[in-house]
């Protein structure tokens, strides 16, 4: 399967489990509606998928959160199968991504680094 239609597929799947997730369909009290889905990455074989979850939670909850993803993974793969209709659906895989809360972080120290070099200027002046 051509790179671009696996990129399409997982950009398809993201927003169906970001649906699902969003209203509420999946029943497991871990899965929270504040979690993220960051971006998919399809094999080339379509047999697997790894899903990259991320949220502002704290670090137990989203691990909470994927381990009720990996214990729901069958009802999702169902429900999104019954819609999307290909000859073969991955199988998926959550996995806790912290990528979007540690760039958050980063943004957070230099925007700190830049108020106190803006304080030392002022107090040279």
């Amino acid at each position: 399967m051509g790179s671009f239609r696996l990129v399409r597929l997982g950009e398809q799947l993201r927003e169906e489990i970001s649906k699902m997730i969003l209203k509420q369909q999946i029943k497991d009290p871990r899965v929270s509606t504040f979690l993220n889905i960051n971006r998919v990455e399809v094999a080339g074989d379509l047999g697997y998928a790894k899903v990259y979850v991320s949220s502002f939670l704290p670090e137990a909850q989203i691990v909470k959160g994927v381990e009720g993803l990996n214990s729901a993974a069958g009802f999702i793969q169902s429900s999104i199968a019954k819609k999307l209709r290909i000859y073969q659906f991955p199988k998926l895989t959550f996995i806790a991504d912290s990528s979007l809360k540690e760039g958050f972080e980063m943004v957070h120290k230099l925007t700190q680094l830049e108020a106190e070099e803006d304080a030392l200027r002022a107090e040279q002046e």
